[in-house]
C-alpha cells in the first residue's frame, strides 16, 4: 500500500488501460430504475432459463451463476431479488454509448466485448487522475459504474482491472506498476493460471504438467521453449506477463470461420409459418454479424429439432446445408436459400422446439474469386444491406427487418420480465410525470 501511495501521483509512460462496466447488464437496468440502487438484481438467459448476470448485491447473497430461475423463483422473491429478462437491444445501445465516451480518452481503442475495451494511453499522464476521469465521464454521461486497470500490456491490464474491482480503497482504478517488482511477483504467485486472459482449464493443466504451475513461473519461462511446446499465443502471453506488449489487435478481432444463430421457441410449435419466421430472423442476425466482420459466406445451413426431453412426444431432428450462387453477405439471398433448406427438412406431425441457421465457408469479402459464369454481385443490393445495418445500429435492432420474421409470433422467446427498450424504441421512451 505504501508503494501505491508513493506512485499514485507519479507520471507514467504510455501504456494500456482496460475499462470494464461493472455488472454491466444489471447496471443497464438500473439506469432507468434508480429505485433498484443497492438492491439485488439478476438478468436471465434466453427464455428466462437461468441467471447469467448478477449485481454486487446478488453476489453477496451467494446466488450462483447459471442457477435455474423457475426452480428458485419463490426463494429469489423472498430474498427481494428483482429479475429481468435479457434486454439485448438496451444493453447493445448502452454499450455503444459507453464505448464512444471511453474512446475520447485514448489514441487507439480496441473493443473487446459488450462491456470491455482497451485504450492505448499515450504521452504523460497521472494514472489515478486519468482513470478517475474516464470513470466519471462514463458515469456522468452514460450512467454505468466502471473500473479501470492500467498496465504496460493488455494481459496485465486485465489483472489490474480485477484488482481495481476487488479492493474498494482503490476507488475503481489500479495501475499494475503500483505493486512494484516484489508486489507483482506475489500477485503472479497467488493467482491461478486460469485467471490469466487466454488460458483455459485444459491449457492450464498442460502447463502444470510441464512444471508451470503459476503465472509467475510462466512469465519466467524461456520464450523459444514455450513457442516450440505450446505455440506462439502462450509465448506472447508470457511476454505480456513480463510487461512487454505482444498481443496485436488481431488477437482480439479474429474473424469467425462460422456464424451460428439459434434459439429455442417460447412454446412448442408445428406451424410452418412460425418456423419460417424463426429462420428468417436467424438469417438476418447471422448476416449482420457476417457484414460486421467484412466477410461473405458460401454455404447456408438450417437445423430443426423437437424437444429431446419430451419423451411423450414424437422425436425428430434434421439439418440441411445448401450453397449460395456466389459467396455473399446479402440477407435476402441467404434467406431464399435458407427457406429452401427448411422446406427440405420440415416434416408434419412434430412439435418443434428449436430452429437455427449457420453460415459456413466464410472468407474475407475482398478476397473472393467469383464464378465467371454466375451473376455478378448486385451493387444496389449491397448498398441496401449497408443502409439497413446503419438504420438498425442507430435506431435499434429490428427497426428494419424482413416481413417473413412477422409471419407468426409463436417462435419468439419467452421474456416475461423484459424492461422497456428505453433508448432504441420511440414508443418506449421514459416519461417524466
Amino acid at each position: 500500500m505504501r508503494e501505491e501511495i508513493l506512485n499514485a501521483g507519479a507520471v507514467q509512460p504510455a501504456r494500456y488501460a482496460l475499462i470494464d462496466g461493472n455488472s454491466f447488464f444489471c447496471s443497464c437496468e438500473r439506469i432507468f430504475r434508480p429505485d433498484l440502487v443497492g438492491r439485488p438484481i439478476v438478468v436471465l438467459s434466453n427464455n428466462d432459463g437461468c441467471v447469467v448476470a448478477r449485481s454486487r448485491e446478488a453476489v453477496a447473497l451467494n446466488l450462483p451463476m447459471g442457477m435455474p430461475f423457475h426452480a428458485q423463483r419463490g426463494w429469489l422473491r423472498r430474498l427481494g431479488v428483482t429479475a429481468f429478462s435479457a434486454n439485448y437491444a438496451l444493453y447493445g445501445d448502452i454499450s455503444r454509448r459507453m464505448m464512444q465516451v471511453v474512446g475520447e480518452f485514448g489514441a487507439e481503442q480496441e473493443i473487446y466485448s459488450i462491456d470491455e475495451c482497451f485504450l492505448h494511453l499515450t504521452g504523460q499522464f497521472d494514472s489515478q487522475a486519468q482513470g478517475q476521469a474516464i470513470r466519471h465521464a462514463v458515469w456522468r454521461r452514460v450512467g454505468i459504474p466502471s473500473a479501470v486497470g492500467i498496465a504496460p500490456s493488455k494481459t496485465l491490464a486485465k489483472l489490474a482491472n480485477h484488482l481495481a474491482k476487488q479492493e474498494r480503497s482503490y476507488h475503481g482504478v489500479f495501475d499494475w506498476d503500483w505493486l512494484g517488482t516484489s508486489g507483482a511477483d506475489r500477485q503472479l504467485e497467488r493467482i491461478a493460471l486460469t485467471d490469466i486472459w487466454g488460458i483455459g482449464r485444459q491449457l492450464a493443466e498442460q502447463l502444470t504438467r510441464n512444471g508451470i504451475a503459476t503465472p509467475r513461473a510462466l512469465r519466467e519461462c524461456d520464450p523459444a521453449w514455450l513457442r516450440r511446446r505450446f505455440g506462439v499465443v502462450i509465448e506472447r502471453i508470457a511476454q505480456e506477463l513480463a510487461g512487454r506488449p505482444a498481443l496485436p489487435q488481431e488477437h482480439l478481432e479474429t474473424a469467425k470461420q462460422s456464424i451460428l444463430s439459434s434459439r429455442s421457441f417460447s412454446r412448442l410449435t408445428s406451424d410452418p409459418d412460425a418456423l419460417r419466421a424463426s429462420v428468417a430472423y436467424h438469417v438476418t442476425r447471422a448476416a449482420e454479424k457476417l457484414r460486421a466482420q467484412h466477410s461473405v459466406a458460401a454455404l447456408v445451413g438450417v437445423s430443426l429439432r423437437t424437444n429431446p426431453h419430451r419423451q411423450d412426444l414424437p422425436q425428430y431432428r434434421n439439418y440441411c446445408c445448401l450453397p449460395l450462387p456466389q459467396p455473399s453477405d446479402d440477407t435476402l439471398q441467404m434467406t431464399q436459400v435458407a427457406m429452401q433448406a427448411l422446406t427440405a427438412i420440415y416434416q408434419e406431425g412434430y412439435a418443434y422446439q428449436k430452429a437455427g441457421v449457420i453460415l459456413l465457408e466464410i472468407r474475407p469479402a475482398d478476397r473472393v474469386q467469383y464464378d465467371l459464369f454466375a451473376p455478378a454481385p448486385n451493387v444496389k443490393r449491397q448498398q441496401l444491406m449497408q443502409t439497413i445495418d446503419s438504420i438498425n445500429r442507430r435506431h435499434g435492432h429490428g427497426t428494419l427487418r424482413l416481413a417473413a420474421e412477422d409471419l407468426s409470433p409463436d417462435w419468439r422467446m419467452r421474456r416475461a420480465f423484459l424492461s422497456p427498450c428505453y433508448t432504441t424504441n420511440w414508443l418506449q421512451l421514459p416519461v417524466a410525470h
